[in-house]
Protein backbone atom coordinates (compact mmCIF):
# COMPACT_ATOMS: atom_id res chain seq x y z
CA UNK A 1 0.00 0.00 0.00
CA UNK A 2 1.31 3.47 -0.72
CA UNK A 3 -0.13 7.31 0.27
CA UNK A 4 1.10 10.19 -0.29
CA UNK A 5 0.92 12.41 3.00
CA UNK A 6 2.02 16.38 2.92
CA UNK A 7 3.88 16.14 6.69
CA UNK A 8 4.97 12.84 8.14
CA UNK A 9 6.06 13.02 11.68
CA UNK A 10 8.63 10.39 13.37
CA UNK A 11 8.58 9.50 16.68
CA UNK A 12 5.55 9.81 19.24
CA UNK A 13 7.05 11.33 22.71
CA UNK A 14 6.69 14.94 24.28
CA UNK A 15 8.02 16.94 20.86
CA UNK A 16 5.94 14.09 18.16
CA UNK A 17 2.59 14.42 19.84
CA UNK A 18 2.59 18.29 20.78
CA UNK A 19 3.68 18.96 16.88
CA UNK A 20 0.76 16.68 15.88
CA UNK A 21 -1.51 18.06 18.09
CA UNK A 22 -1.18 21.67 16.94
CA UNK A 23 -0.91 20.62 12.96
CA UNK A 24 -4.63 18.83 13.89
CA UNK A 25 -5.80 22.01 15.66
CA UNK A 26 -4.65 23.89 12.08
CA UNK A 27 -6.50 20.99 10.22
CA UNK A 28 -3.17 20.32 8.36
CA UNK A 29 -2.88 16.81 6.83
CA UNK A 30 -0.28 14.65 8.33
CA UNK A 31 0.91 11.05 9.00
CA UNK A 32 2.73 10.36 12.48
CA UNK A 33 4.64 6.94 13.37
CA UNK A 34 5.69 5.76 16.61
CA UNK A 35 4.61 4.19 19.96
CA UNK A 36 3.34 6.87 22.41
CA UNK A 37 6.16 7.79 25.08
CA UNK A 38 8.32 4.64 23.79
CA UNK A 39 11.81 5.89 25.38
CA UNK A 40 9.85 6.85 29.03
CA UNK A 41 8.57 3.22 29.13
CA UNK A 42 11.54 1.22 27.80
CA UNK A 43 14.35 3.00 28.94
CA UNK A 44 13.60 5.09 31.98
CA UNK A 45 13.94 3.11 35.05
CA UNK A 46 10.55 1.98 36.77
CA UNK A 47 10.31 4.27 40.14
CA UNK A 48 12.03 7.15 39.31
CA UNK A 49 10.95 10.97 39.39
CA UNK A 50 11.35 13.64 36.36
CA UNK A 51 13.74 16.37 37.42
CA UNK A 52 11.20 18.70 35.93
CA UNK A 53 8.69 20.47 38.13
CA UNK A 54 5.02 19.82 37.18
CA UNK A 55 4.27 22.84 35.09
CA UNK A 56 7.23 22.08 33.05
CA UNK A 57 6.39 18.27 32.41
CA UNK A 58 3.51 18.99 30.25
CA UNK A 59 2.50 18.05 26.56
CA UNK A 60 1.33 21.16 24.00
CA UNK A 61 -2.05 21.98 21.98
CA UNK A 62 -2.58 25.35 20.87
CA UNK A 63 -5.55 25.90 23.82
CA UNK A 64 -3.58 24.24 26.80
CA UNK A 65 -6.81 21.93 27.00
CA UNK A 66 -5.11 19.06 28.44
CA UNK A 67 -2.27 19.50 30.99
CA UNK A 68 -0.75 17.57 33.55
CA UNK A 69 -1.95 19.36 36.11
CA UNK A 70 -5.43 18.79 34.43
CA UNK A 71 -4.59 15.14 33.55
CA UNK A 72 -3.72 15.07 37.78
CA UNK A 73 -6.88 16.42 38.86
CA UNK A 74 -9.67 14.21 36.70
CA UNK A 75 -7.24 10.63 37.88
CA UNK A 76 -7.09 11.95 41.71
CA UNK A 77 -2.92 12.59 41.59
CA UNK A 78 -1.42 14.79 43.94
CA UNK A 79 0.11 17.45 41.61
CA UNK A 80 1.54 21.01 42.54
CA UNK A 81 3.57 23.71 39.56
CA UNK A 82 6.84 23.30 41.74
CA UNK A 83 7.55 20.85 44.76
CA UNK A 84 6.09 17.73 44.37
CA UNK A 85 7.74 15.56 41.80
CA UNK A 86 6.18 14.02 39.02
CA UNK A 87 6.73 10.11 39.15
CA UNK A 88 7.51 8.31 35.92
CA UNK A 89 4.39 6.06 35.95
CA UNK A 90 2.29 9.27 35.73
CA UNK A 91 3.95 11.09 32.90
CA UNK A 92 3.73 8.05 31.11
CA UNK A 93 -0.19 7.79 31.92
CA UNK A 94 -0.65 11.32 31.11
CA UNK A 95 1.15 11.01 27.57
CA UNK A 96 -0.56 8.34 26.82
CA UNK A 97 -4.00 9.53 27.20
CA UNK A 98 -2.66 12.95 25.55
CA UNK A 99 -2.09 10.92 22.37
CA UNK A 100 -5.48 9.19 22.64
CA UNK A 101 -7.54 12.75 23.32
CA UNK A 102 -5.45 15.21 20.70
CA UNK A 103 -3.71 12.53 18.47
CA UNK A 104 -5.72 9.63 17.65
CA UNK A 105 -4.49 9.49 13.91
CA UNK A 106 -0.95 8.23 15.62
CA UNK A 107 0.09 4.76 13.59
CA UNK A 108 2.13 2.54 16.15
CA UNK A 109 4.43 1.29 13.34
CA UNK A 110 8.37 2.03 13.34
CA UNK A 111 10.35 3.51 10.51
CA UNK A 112 12.37 1.00 8.97
CA UNK A 113 14.06 3.52 6.23
CA UNK A 114 13.49 7.00 5.02
CA UNK A 115 14.90 8.76 1.82
CA UNK A 116 14.38 11.15 -0.88
CA UNK A 117 12.34 10.53 -3.65
CA UNK A 118 11.65 12.62 -6.81
CA UNK A 119 8.35 13.59 -5.21
CA UNK A 120 10.25 14.72 -1.22
CA UNK A 121 11.02 11.49 0.61
CA UNK A 122 10.27 7.98 0.86
CA UNK A 123 9.51 5.74 4.13
CA UNK A 124 9.31 2.19 4.59
CA UNK A 125 7.36 1.25 7.73
CA UNK A 126 7.66 -1.82 9.47
CA UNK A 127 4.68 -3.73 7.64
CA UNK A 128 5.87 -2.97 4.09
CA UNK A 129 3.58 0.42 3.68
CA UNK A 130 5.43 2.70 1.54
CA UNK A 131 4.52 6.07 2.23
CA UNK A 132 5.63 9.08 0.16
CA UNK A 133 5.66 12.58 2.19
CA UNK A 134 6.24 16.14 1.16
CA UNK A 135 8.03 16.95 4.40
CA UNK A 136 9.29 14.93 7.27
CA UNK A 137 9.61 15.62 10.89
CA UNK A 138 12.38 13.94 12.54
CA UNK A 139 11.33 13.60 16.23
CA UNK A 140 13.53 10.65 17.26
CA UNK A 141 14.32 10.59 21.17
CA UNK A 142 17.16 10.43 23.03
CA UNK A 143 17.58 6.94 23.30
CA UNK A 144 18.86 7.20 19.88
CA UNK A 145 21.89 9.32 20.98
CA UNK A 146 23.36 6.40 24.06
CA UNK A 147 26.99 7.52 25.01
CA UNK A 148 29.16 5.18 25.97
CA UNK A 149 33.01 5.98 26.92
CA UNK A 150 35.90 4.52 24.53
CA UNK A 151 36.82 2.38 27.51
CA UNK A 152 33.12 0.70 27.75
CA UNK A 153 32.87 0.12 24.27
CA UNK A 154 32.11 -3.32 22.30
CA UNK A 155 32.15 -5.06 25.41
CA UNK A 156 29.57 -8.02 26.17
CA UNK A 157 25.70 -6.46 26.78
CA UNK A 158 26.01 -9.24 29.62
CA UNK A 159 28.47 -7.32 31.86
CA UNK A 160 28.17 -3.73 30.59
CA UNK A 161 25.16 -1.41 29.58
CA UNK A 162 24.17 1.96 29.38
CA UNK A 163 21.79 3.43 31.39
CA UNK A 164 18.83 3.40 28.98
CA UNK A 165 18.93 -0.34 28.81
CA UNK A 166 17.47 -0.60 31.74
CA UNK A 167 13.99 0.57 32.89
CA UNK A 168 13.85 -2.25 35.68
CA UNK A 169 16.58 -3.28 37.78
CA UNK A 170 15.08 -6.30 39.91
CA UNK A 171 17.68 -8.98 37.89
CA UNK A 172 20.17 -7.10 40.01
CA UNK A 173 19.01 -8.13 43.33
CA UNK A 174 22.04 -9.73 45.08
CA UNK A 175 24.55 -8.48 43.18
CA UNK A 176 27.51 -6.15 42.56
CA UNK A 177 27.03 -3.11 40.34
CA UNK A 178 29.29 -0.44 39.68
CA UNK A 179 27.48 2.49 37.94
CA UNK A 180 29.57 4.79 36.05
CA UNK A 181 28.38 9.12 35.89
CA UNK A 182 27.20 12.00 38.29
CA UNK A 183 24.20 13.31 36.98
CA UNK A 184 20.16 12.21 37.08
CA UNK A 185 20.62 9.20 35.29
CA UNK A 186 23.15 8.36 37.53
CA UNK A 187 22.17 8.45 41.00
CA UNK A 188 18.47 7.31 40.62
CA UNK A 189 19.59 4.24 39.16
CA UNK A 190 21.66 3.85 42.24
CA UNK A 191 19.14 4.19 44.31
CA UNK A 192 16.80 2.05 42.67
CA UNK A 193 19.10 -0.67 42.57
CA UNK A 194 20.44 -0.45 46.29
CA UNK A 195 16.20 -0.10 46.77
CA UNK A 196 16.12 -3.48 44.70
CA UNK A 197 18.93 -5.37 47.66
CA UNK A 198 21.39 -4.86 44.70
CA UNK A 199 25.80 -3.52 46.17
CA UNK A 200 25.74 -0.66 44.28
CA UNK A 201 29.03 2.09 43.80
CA UNK A 202 28.84 5.52 41.62
CA UNK A 203 31.98 6.23 40.13
CA UNK A 204 32.12 9.60 39.06
CA UNK A 205 34.64 12.52 37.20
CA UNK A 206 33.05 15.32 38.74
CA UNK A 207 34.53 16.25 42.36
CA UNK A 208 30.96 15.92 44.04
CA UNK A 209 27.51 15.07 43.27
CA UNK A 210 25.79 18.55 42.81
CA UNK A 211 21.60 17.62 43.74
CA UNK A 212 19.40 20.39 42.50
CA UNK A 213 18.20 22.80 45.88
CA UNK A 214 14.73 21.60 47.08
CA UNK A 215 12.56 23.92 46.61
CA UNK A 216 11.35 26.75 49.05
CA UNK A 217 8.29 28.56 50.38
CA UNK A 218 5.96 29.07 47.68
CA UNK A 219 5.41 31.86 46.39
CA UNK A 220 9.16 33.05 46.35
CA UNK A 221 9.96 36.11 47.92
CA UNK A 222 10.53 38.64 45.78
CA UNK A 223 14.17 38.73 46.33
CA UNK A 224 14.40 35.33 45.29
CA UNK A 225 12.39 35.61 42.06
CA UNK A 226 14.72 38.75 41.11
CA UNK A 227 17.76 37.02 42.21
CA UNK A 228 17.04 33.79 40.54
CA UNK A 229 13.79 33.71 38.48
CA UNK A 230 11.68 30.18 37.65
CA UNK A 231 11.46 29.03 34.16
CA UNK A 232 10.82 25.38 33.43
CA UNK A 233 14.43 24.64 33.31
CA UNK A 234 15.24 25.61 36.66
CA UNK A 235 15.48 29.30 38.44
CA UNK A 236 18.29 31.33 37.32
CA UNK A 237 19.04 34.09 34.48
CA UNK A 238 20.75 31.81 32.38
CA UNK A 239 17.72 29.36 31.88
CA UNK A 240 15.47 32.05 31.61
CA UNK A 241 17.93 33.56 28.60
CA UNK A 242 17.64 30.05 27.08
CA UNK A 243 13.89 29.47 27.56
CA UNK A 244 12.98 33.37 25.89
CA UNK A 245 15.31 33.73 23.81
CA UNK A 246 16.42 30.36 21.45
CA UNK A 247 16.05 32.54 17.80
CA UNK A 248 18.52 34.98 19.79
CA UNK A 249 20.78 31.59 20.55
CA UNK A 250 20.16 30.79 16.96
CA UNK A 251 22.24 33.34 15.84
CA UNK A 252 25.01 33.50 18.48
CA UNK A 253 28.43 31.85 17.00
CA UNK A 254 28.85 28.28 16.37
CA UNK A 255 31.48 27.93 19.15
CA UNK A 256 29.55 29.46 21.64
CA UNK A 257 26.22 27.70 20.57
CA UNK A 258 28.55 24.21 21.15
CA UNK A 259 29.67 25.19 24.87
CA UNK A 260 26.70 26.33 26.04
CA UNK A 261 24.74 23.14 25.14
CA UNK A 262 27.40 21.27 26.42
CA UNK A 263 27.67 23.51 30.06
CA UNK A 264 24.64 25.04 31.13
CA UNK A 265 22.58 22.22 33.24
CA UNK A 266 24.92 19.88 33.37
CA UNK A 267 24.88 16.46 35.13
CA UNK A 268 22.92 17.14 38.56
CA UNK A 269 20.53 14.92 40.29
CA UNK A 270 17.21 16.12 41.70
CA UNK A 271 16.92 16.71 45.49
CA UNK A 272 14.34 14.15 46.17
CA UNK A 273 16.49 11.83 45.79
CA UNK A 274 19.58 12.55 47.76
CA UNK A 275 18.16 11.07 50.93
CA UNK A 276 18.11 7.37 49.12
CA UNK A 277 21.46 8.00 48.29
CA UNK A 278 23.61 9.64 50.29
CA UNK A 279 24.74 7.45 53.63
CA UNK A 280 23.83 4.39 51.35
CA UNK A 281 25.69 4.54 48.40
CA UNK A 282 29.06 4.44 48.26
CA UNK A 283 30.05 7.56 45.84
CA UNK A 284 33.46 8.23 44.16
CA UNK A 285 33.94 11.39 43.27
CA UNK A 286 37.19 13.15 41.49
CA UNK A 287 37.40 9.12 40.05
CA UNK A 288 38.65 8.95 36.71
CA UNK A 289 38.06 5.33 34.11
CA UNK A 290 41.58 4.31 33.09
CA UNK A 291 41.19 1.29 32.01
CA UNK A 292 38.69 -2.12 31.81
CA UNK A 293 39.25 -6.02 31.50
CA UNK A 294 36.70 -8.59 31.82
CA UNK A 295 37.63 -12.00 33.62
CA UNK A 296 35.28 -14.58 34.40
CA UNK A 297 32.42 -13.27 33.56
CA UNK A 298 33.42 -10.03 36.34
CA UNK A 299 34.63 -6.33 34.99
CA UNK A 300 37.43 -4.89 36.66
CA UNK A 301 37.73 -1.40 36.03
CA UNK A 302 41.07 0.66 36.77
CA UNK A 303 39.88 3.77 38.59
CA UNK A 304 42.24 6.82 39.44
CA UNK A 305 41.92 9.82 41.80
CA UNK A 306 43.66 11.96 44.26
CA UNK A 307 45.17 9.57 45.99
CA UNK A 308 46.48 7.36 43.58
CA UNK A 309 44.83 4.05 41.45
CA UNK A 310 43.34 0.98 42.36
CA UNK A 311 41.17 -2.17 40.89
CA UNK A 312 37.32 -2.29 41.44
CA UNK A 313 35.81 -6.06 40.69
CA UNK A 314 32.13 -5.64 40.03
CA UNK A 315 29.21 -8.25 38.30
CA UNK A 316 28.56 -5.30 36.13
CA UNK A 317 28.39 -1.95 34.70
CA UNK A 318 26.05 0.38 34.34
CA UNK A 319 27.12 3.82 32.40
CA UNK A 320 24.93 6.38 32.95
CA UNK A 321 27.14 9.25 30.89
CA UNK A 322 24.67 10.46 28.80
CA UNK A 323 23.42 11.32 24.99
CA UNK A 324 25.95 12.63 22.37
CA UNK A 325 23.50 13.88 19.18
CA UNK A 326 24.71 11.61 16.31
CA UNK A 327 23.01 11.54 13.40
CA UNK A 328 24.69 8.28 12.03
CA UNK A 329 22.97 6.71 14.86
CA UNK A 330 19.57 7.51 13.33
CA UNK A 331 19.66 3.99 11.48
CA UNK A 332 16.47 4.52 9.56
CA UNK A 333 17.93 7.66 7.43
CA UNK A 334 19.60 6.39 4.03
CA UNK A 335 23.28 7.05 3.61
CA UNK A 336 22.34 9.12 0.49
CA UNK A 337 20.04 11.19 2.74
CA UNK A 338 22.37 11.26 5.71
CA UNK A 339 25.51 12.58 3.18
CA UNK A 340 23.12 15.46 2.13
CA UNK A 341 22.52 17.06 5.60
CA UNK A 342 25.00 19.72 6.66
CA UNK A 343 26.03 19.14 10.14
CA UNK A 344 28.56 20.12 13.00
CA UNK A 345 30.30 17.40 14.85
CA UNK A 346 27.35 15.50 13.72
CA UNK A 347 24.53 17.64 14.72
CA UNK A 348 22.09 18.74 12.18
CA UNK A 349 22.90 22.30 11.06
CA UNK A 350 18.90 24.10 11.18
CA UNK A 351 17.42 26.46 10.34
CA UNK A 352 14.71 29.11 12.05
CA UNK A 353 12.34 26.91 11.72
CA UNK A 354 14.16 23.39 12.48
CA UNK A 355 15.15 22.73 8.91
CA UNK A 356 17.91 20.87 7.81
CA UNK A 357 20.21 21.64 4.71
CA UNK A 358 17.75 18.95 3.08
CA UNK A 359 14.44 21.00 1.97
CA UNK A 360 11.55 19.65 3.84
CA UNK A 361 13.13 17.45 6.08
CA UNK A 362 12.94 19.20 9.81
CA UNK A 363 14.59 17.58 13.26
CA UNK A 364 13.81 18.28 16.78
CA UNK A 365 14.40 17.69 20.39
CA UNK A 366 17.76 16.62 21.51
CA UNK A 367 19.02 17.18 17.48
CA UNK A 368 18.20 20.55 17.17
CA UNK A 369 19.53 21.87 20.92
CA UNK A 370 22.91 22.87 18.91
CA UNK A 371 20.44 25.29 17.22
CA UNK A 372 18.05 26.39 19.41
CA UNK A 373 20.00 25.70 23.18
CA UNK A 374 19.26 23.65 26.26
CA UNK A 375 15.71 24.06 25.84
CA UNK A 376 15.90 21.49 23.30
CA UNK A 377 16.69 19.21 25.15
CA UNK A 378 14.25 19.13 27.44
CA UNK A 379 10.23 18.14 26.98
CA UNK A 380 9.29 21.85 28.34
CA UNK A 381 10.95 23.06 24.68
CA UNK A 382 8.03 21.13 23.11
CA UNK A 383 5.70 24.42 23.41
CA UNK A 384 8.37 26.72 21.78
CA UNK A 385 8.81 23.63 19.14
CA UNK A 386 5.39 23.15 18.06
CA UNK A 387 4.17 26.57 18.06
CA UNK A 388 6.89 27.83 15.47
CA UNK A 389 7.53 24.74 13.67
CA UNK A 390 3.07 24.37 13.07
CA UNK A 391 3.33 28.21 11.53
CA UNK A 392 5.72 27.02 9.54
CA UNK A 393 4.46 24.21 8.02
CA UNK A 394 0.75 25.56 7.63
CA UNK A 395 2.59 27.97 5.38
CA UNK A 396 4.37 25.82 3.15
CA UNK A 397 1.74 22.93 3.64
CA UNK A 398 -1.55 24.77 3.94
CA UNK A 399 -3.04 21.69 1.68
CA UNK A 400 -3.23 18.06 1.43
CA UNK A 401 -0.83 16.83 -0.98
CA UNK A 402 -2.60 14.22 -3.97
CA UNK A 403 -0.73 12.65 -6.82
CA UNK A 404 -0.11 14.73 -9.66
CA UNK A 405 -1.97 13.15 -12.96
CA UNK A 406 1.15 13.68 -14.49
CA UNK A 407 3.63 11.82 -12.42
CA UNK A 408 5.26 9.02 -13.43
CA UNK A 409 4.40 5.78 -12.64
CA UNK A 410 5.75 4.59 -9.29
CA UNK A 411 6.68 7.69 -8.26
CA UNK A 412 3.99 10.15 -7.88
CA UNK A 413 4.80 13.75 -7.42
CA UNK A 414 2.54 16.16 -5.17
CA UNK A 415 -0.02 19.44 -6.27
CA UNK A 416 -1.75 21.09 -4.20
CA UNK A 417 -5.23 20.05 -4.71
CA UNK A 418 -7.29 19.57 -1.71
CA UNK A 419 -8.93 22.85 0.48
CA UNK A 420 -7.19 23.83 3.56
CA UNK A 421 -10.25 23.79 5.67
CA UNK A 422 -10.77 19.80 4.74
CA UNK A 423 -10.66 17.98 7.65
CA UNK A 424 -8.23 15.38 8.87
CA UNK A 425 -10.92 12.96 9.39
CA UNK A 426 -12.36 13.65 5.87
CA UNK A 427 -8.66 13.43 4.40
CA UNK A 428 -8.16 10.06 6.26
CA UNK A 429 -11.94 8.93 4.22
CA UNK A 430 -11.21 9.97 0.95
CA UNK A 431 -8.08 8.06 1.11
CA UNK A 432 -9.32 4.95 2.31
CA UNK A 433 -6.64 4.59 5.23
CA UNK A 434 -7.41 3.92 8.52
CA UNK A 435 -5.74 6.82 10.64
CA UNK A 436 -6.38 5.17 13.91
CA UNK A 437 -3.83 3.68 16.26
CA UNK A 438 -2.53 0.65 15.00
CA UNK A 439 -0.92 -2.52 16.61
Amino acid sequence: MRENVNIAIIGAGPYGLSIAAYLRAQQIDFRIFGTPMHTWINQMPEGMCLKSDGFASTLYDPDSTFTLERFCRERGVPYADIGLPVHLETFIAYGREFQKRLVPELEERSVVSLDRSNAGFRIQLDNGELVLAKNVVVAAGISHFQYLPPHLRGLPEELVTHSSSHNSVSRFRGRDVTVIGAGASAIDLAALLHAAGATVRVVARAPAIRFHDPPGPQPRPLMDRLRAPMTGLGPGWRSLLCVKGPLLFHRMPLAFRLKVVQKHLGPAPGWFIKEAVVGHVELNVSTNLEEVQIQQDRVRLRVTNPNGSRWIETDHVIAATGYRVDLRQLEFLSSGLQAGIRSVEQAPVLSTSFESSVKGLYFVGAAASPSFGPLLRFAYGAGFTARRLSRHLSRSAARRAVPDAKAPAGEPQFSQAAPATASIEMAASSSGIDRSSRS
